[in-house]
C-alpha cells in the first residue's frame, strides 16, 4: 500500500466547502465565517492535514517571509557580544510581530556569502558594512532586495528609479548619535583635568588587526561606528597619544590593547575605549599592572551594557538603546517590504554614570 498525503482539496471536500474557502481558512485573510473556518480546521485535523505547502504559498505570494540579517563578522564573535545579542533580540521581536522569520548570515573579511547572493529573502538588515562600497550591499542591490543598514553607510539614497530607469530597491538606515555621545564623554574627561589620552578602538574595517592603525588607510572608508566615535574624540579637542585598533569588540582584545598602552613609559592618564567590552579589558589590564582605577588611570567605554563581573568597578560609558535599535531596524524592513520609504533614523544616546573616572593623579612606579 502507498501512503498519499491529504491535500487541501481533500479537506475542502470533507468540510463541504470550496477549495478557495478552505484556503482562506488557513491563510486567515478575506471574509470567512468563524463557524466555517472551524469546520475546515476540524476536517484538516481529522485528515492529519498540516496546512498548505509553504513553498507553494511563497510562489503564489512572491514573498519568502524571511528577512536576512547580515553580520559583518563571524557569528561566534557576534554572539559573545551583548551588543549584538540585544540588538538581534529587538530585531526578532519586531519581525516576529509580522510573522516574518530571520536568516542569520555571517559575512567576514568583505566576502559575499552565497546566502547573500542566492537565498530567498524579502529584505535584508546589514550590520557592520564596510562603507558605501561594501560588496554585500552591492550584491543585495543587484538582486533588488530592500536593505536596512544598521550603523553603516548606504551605497546611495533611497529611491525607486535608478539612472537607467530600472526599479531600484528601497533602502533605509538606523544609527545612533555616537559621535555626540563620545564627544560629551571626552569633554568630561578634559574637564576633570586630563590632557593625555589613549584610545582602544573598534575595528576600522574588514581587515581586522591588533595594533596601531595603518596610516595609509582611507579615513573615509571602514566601519561607520568606529569613524563616528573617533570623530567625537577629535571634536572634543583631543589628539590621542596612542591609538590601538582591535580585531573585535571582545574583552581579551581590550586587555591586550590596555597592556600595550599602560605598560609603556609615562602612559596616558585617561583611556577612551570605543566599546564597553574593550573598556572592561583595559580595566583588567590596569589591575594586572597594579594600577588603581580611577586613581591612577581613568577609563571610559561605550554601549552601556551590564558588566556585574567587573565589580567593584562600574564603567563610565555612553548607553545606547540596543533592543530599540534592533526593533526600529525590523520595523524599517517591514515597511520597505511593503514598498514604503523610510527616513534615516538617528537614535539619541545617554551618559551612563560609573566609578572609573576621576581627576588625574600621580602614578605609582610600575
Amino acid at each position: 500500500m502507498t501512503f498519499r498525503r491529504p491535500t487541501l482539496a481533500d479537506v475542502a471536500e470533507a468540510a463541504g466547502v470550496s477549495v478557495s474557502t478552505a484556503s482562506l481558512a488557513f491563510s486567515g485573510a478575506g471574509p470567512i465565517a468563524t463557524t466555517t473556518r472551524e469546520r475546515v480546521l476540524a476536517a484538516a485535523a481529522e485528515l492529519a492535514y498540516a496546512g498548505p505547502n509553504p513553498l507553494g504559498q511563497q510562489l503564489r505570494s512572491g514573498r519568502s517571509g524571511i528577512v536576512g540579517a547580515v553580520f559583518g563578522d563571524r557569528l561566534r564573535r557576534s554572539f559573545r557580544d551583548p551588543v549584538s545579542i540585544q540588538m538581534l533580540d529587538g530585531l526578532a521581536q519586531a519581525l516576529g510581530a509580522h510573522d516574518v522569520g530571520i536568516l542569520l548570515i555571517p559575512s567576514e573579511a568583505g566576502e559575499v556569502p552565497q546566502l547573500v547572493a542566492h537565498a530567498a529573502m524579502d529584505a535584508a538588515v546589514v550590520v557592520l558594512c564596510n562603507g558605501p562600497d561594501d560588496e554585500v550591499l552591492a550584491a543585495l542591490a543587484r538582486r533588488g532586495i530592500p536593505v536596512v543598514v544598521v550603523e553603516g553607510d548606504l551605497a546611495g539614497p533611497a529611491g525607486r528609479d535608478g539612472e537607467d530607469g530600472a526599479t531600484r530597491a528601497l533602502t533605509a538606515s538606523v544609527g545612533i548619535d555616537d559621535q555626540r555621545g563620545t564627544e560629551e564623554l571626552v569633554r568630561e574627561l578634559r574637564a576633570l583635568g586630563h590632557e593625555r589620552f589613549g584610545v582602544v578602538s573598534l575595528p576600522y574595517s574588514h581587515d581586522r588587526r591588533l595594533g596601531e592603525p595603518d596610516p595609509a588607510r582611507d579615513p573615509r572608508s571602514g566601519y561607520l561606528a568606529t569613524r563616528r566615535r573617533l570623530a567625537g574624540i577629535a571634536a572634543a579637542g583631543v589628539t590621542p597619544e596612542i591609538v590601538i585598533e582591535t580585531p573585535a569588540s571582545l574583552v581579551e582584545h581590550g586587555r591586550s590593547a590596555g597592556m600595550q598602552i599602560l605598560s609603556g613609559p609615562n602612559p596616558p592618564t585617561a583611556i577612551i575605549a570605543l566599546s564597553d567590552l574593550l573598556a572592561s579589558g583595559v580595566v583588567l589590564a590596569a589591575r594586572d599592572l597594579g594600577l588603581r582605577v580611577p586613581d591612577d588611570v581613568s577609563i571610559v567605554g561605550f554601549d552601556g551594557i551590564d558588566l556585574p563581573w567587573l565589580a567593584p568597578d562600574v564603567l563610565v560609558s555612553v548607553r545606547q538603546p540596543l533592543a530599540e535599535k534592533g526593533r526600529l531596524a525590523g520595523e524599517a524592513a517591514i515597511a520597505l517590504i511593503a514598498g514604503t520609504e523610510v527616513p534615516a533614523m538617528i537614535i539619541p544616546v545617554t551618559r551612563q554614570p560609573g566609578t572609573t573616572t576621576s581627576h588625574p593623579g600621580p602614578r605609582p612606579p610600575l
